[in-house]
């Protein structure tokens, strides 16, 4: 449950803001073993644990780069015994608030001087206003948010789990085992300025 009242402006400006139906192939890693579809409430940049989502990314990279990002935390090495594998989902979701525009989130109070420049243990300083645009946008019952990569130069899309169908998710095609050091090696820094 939602702690505080919910501010009354950023209620307003998103209601303003006409949702959009999305029909996307989007891409996924997940630890082996566990359901791509599968939605959690985790306590992330797009979600305060209140309700469940699921993170995708419109980029193949980009799904790589952010999960590489959260397996370091801080450390030069990966941990060598995780197995994570790439996952293709279709997504079918008919009300998502579209906040991938430059300056969207600019407007709504992000800070994007610092948008994904902390260290992961440093995310209670810049995840608050972020987890409170998606908390508002799932009360007023968007189906989910397309928003920018934190980690890398693409979209996120972030589905409301409890906002839509069953078979609104569905994975497509599983892509094998990931090899960070070889993707990491293979790929430009690519990352939001």
């Amino acid at each position: 449950m939602k702690s505080g009242p919910r501010d009354v402006r950023l209620i307003d400006s998103l209601e303003a803001i006409q949702p959009v139906p999305v029909s996307a192939l989007v891409w996924r890693v997940v630890r082996d073993g566990r359901d791509p579809c599968q939605c959690r409430a985790t306590g992330g940049r797009w979600d305060d644990g209140t309700f469940d989502v699921l993170y995708t990314s419109r980029d193949r990279d980009g799904a790589i780069a952010e999960i590489l990002f959260h397996l370091k935390r801080g450390q030069p090495v990966i941990p060598s015994q995780v197995r994570y594998r790439l996952y293709e989902l279709h997504l079918e979701l008919n009300a998502v608030l579209d906040l991938s525009a430059p300056g969207a989130l600019e407007t709504l109070g992000v800070q994007m001087s610092r948008f994904g420049q902390l260290a992961f243990e440093e995310r209670e300083a810049e995840y608050p206003r972020s987890q409170d645009i998606a908390e508002v946008a799932h009360f007023l019952e968007f189906t989910g948010i397309i928003v920018p990569s934190a980690r890398w130069t693409c979209e996120n899309i972030v589905v409301f789990c409890g906002r839509v169908p069953p078979d609104a998710i569905e994975a497509v095609k599983d892509h094998g085992l990931i090899d960070f050091p070889v993707w990491e090696a293979g790929q430009p820094r690519e990352r939001r300025p």
